[in-house]
């Protein structure tokens, strides 16, 4: 971002202030609630997405595992010793589940980026210059 000073031009355009009507304070206060609303999605998006890699991987690793062997399963706190065909199938089912989550959260962060992309052009056309909503 390029800092740099005022020119006097710009000072005497600057002092030109736009007031500030509750429907604009509204907007601002939207766009601030919808930019934290996108920072959460994206960190629960990113948790999302490394669980999924951890499954994969998990997937991955039992295609080597024998089919006679029992294989140590994490259900909330505790393992249980299943079948490696269950132990896929439930691995299966919960690779589809965090996909469902995963595609979920990606519409939920496009429409937020709507959100907020019109509240900017609105305000950018009001304010100009004299409102910074880069994020």
């Amino acid at each position: 971002m390029n800092r740099r000073m005022l020119s006097k031009d710009d000072e005497a355009t600057a002092s030109d202030e736009v007031e500030v009507r509750r429907e604009d304070q509204d907007k601002i206060n939207k766009f601030s609630r919808l930019h934290q609303r996108e920072l959460s999605l994206q960190d629960e998006l990113k948790s999302k997405n490394k669980e999924k890699e951890e499954l994969d991987d998990v997937t991955l690793e039992l295609e080597l595992a024998d089919e006679d062997e029992k294989i140590p399963y994490k259900i909330g706190d505790a393992f249980f010793h299943v079948p490696l065909s269950l132990a896929q199938d439930m691995l299966a089912s919960s690779t589809s589940r965090i996909e469902e989550e995963v595609s979920e959260l990606e519409d939920k962060l496009g429409t937020t980026k709507e959100e907020m992309q019109q509240l900017k052009i609105e305000l950018y056309a009001r304010f100009g210059r004299s409102i910074n909503l880069e994020t």
